[in-house]
């Protein structure tokens, strides 16, 4: 019997305490108890996750950057082995990025933004993936605004498609990031720094001039090697076409969606990340499946409101296989069918002492 393979996580969280305007509260609290799950329920070596946060006092190789993010997770796929397990788990801040160019096809890609507002596009994460020996698992769980569709490519397995007859809220405006948002922030940062503000020029505040400009400031700020393959020219990108068996994508909504952060039992969290730590925590023992867990988690923010719906993302193959487990193809399956409202998962009310009127922040 072949050995267990290793398993390895990069946790990363966003509050952005150096941009109030952009400032989150759960997502620091969001990675440092995933990381107790990961050891605690599922066999992580502590060794093996890296947790990259921007609290306060953080060293800069431990900063959510652009740069330490992209070290990292290439760090973790080029050491995997067949049989590794990999998880990245992201909590922060998502946009989406527009091409607008004339003569060009209209694409949207989604994307993640790190502390240093050094946009990660779907394109550099399947960049990444398609670079996996055979024989490995990539799990991404990703608590932010558009964050389905993140792994670009990737089939969809639960979503919008395949959901449609759910009723859908009406969704209110995000008070969060928008791509415009980052690029005023961007300009102001450049203005300080001789290399960056040389790119800035006169710039409409519009469509691909907006990713234009972005990318001119990021390149002036971090050199060509140092931005998202988005903003690299067509010819130096080197992405290849993503095959279906690559990456599995949890996300906390879907991609015109916005992902809540608020306060949930006394203590800040993404609600996303929440419910799947306490499905995780009341399942112990269970082996929860992909879609089992997005099935669960989906229908508990429903239930309690949140007008944000969790996606799964990833091969048919993938869609039972354990969460954050090597499918064993003559093992068993362990069959576990929950009730169909969850009864006693979920200490009620899953938000105690949870105001109505709390100003609930979105992660977008």
């Amino acid at each position: 019997m072949a050995a267990e393979g290793k398993k390895r996580a990069v946790l990363v969280g966003c509050n952005y305490p150096y941009y109030p305007q952009f400032r989150l509260h759960g997502c620091i609290n969001d990675v440092l108890e995933m990381e107790k799950v990961l050891v605690d329920s599922f066999g992580f070596d502590s060794d093996n996750v890296k947790v990259l946060t921007d609290a306060p006092g953080s060293p800069s190789k431990k900063l959510p950057t652009f740069a330490n993010i992209m070290a990292a997770l290439t760090e973790m796929v080029e050491e995997a082995e067949a049989g590794d397990v990999l998880f990245f788990h992201f909590s922060g801040h998502g946009t989406t990025i527009s091409n607008l160019e004339p003569g060009q096809p209209y694409r949207e890609n989604e994307a993640i933004v790190p502390c240093d507002l050094n946009i990660i596009a779907d394109t550099d994460l399947r960049n990444l993936i398609q670079k996996l020996k055979s024989g490995t698992s990539f799990t991404i769980l990703s608590d932010s605004c558009h964050s389905g569709g993140l792994i670009d490519k990737d089939k969809e397995q639960i979503g919008p498609s395949t959901l449609r007859g759910m009723p859908h809220p009406n969704y209110c405006k995000a008070r969060g990031l928008s791509i415009g948002s980052i690029f005023q922030t961007l300009q102001s940062v450049a203005a300080t720094i001789s290399s960056g503000a040389s790119h800035i020029g006169e710039i409409a505040a519009t469509g691909a001039n907006i990713l234009q400009g972005i990318g001119s400031v990021l390149t002036g700020i971090h050199g060509a090697r140092g931005v998202s393959i988005e903003f690299q020219p067509q010819h130096e990108r080197g992405v290849k076409s993503l095959t279906e068996n690559e990456g599995i994508l949890l996300s906390g909504c879907e991609a015109k969606e916005t992902s809540a952060d608020g306060v949930i039992g006394g203590k800040a969290h993404g609600a996303f990340t929440y419910a799947v730590l306490q499905a995780l925590k009341h399942c112990k023992g269970f082996k929860l499946s992909n879609k089992e867990l997005v099935t669960i988690v989906r229908r508990v923010l429903q239930e309690h409101g949140f007008k944000q719906h969790p996606c799964l993302y990833c091969s048919d193959e993938n869609v039972d296989a354990p969460f954050l487990a090597t499918k064993n193809p003559n093992e068993e399956k362990t069959i576990w069918c929950p009730p169909p409202y969850y009864p006693g998962l979920f200490p009620p009310p899953i938000f105690p002492g949870l105001p109505t009127h709390y100003p609930w922040s979105i992660l977008s």
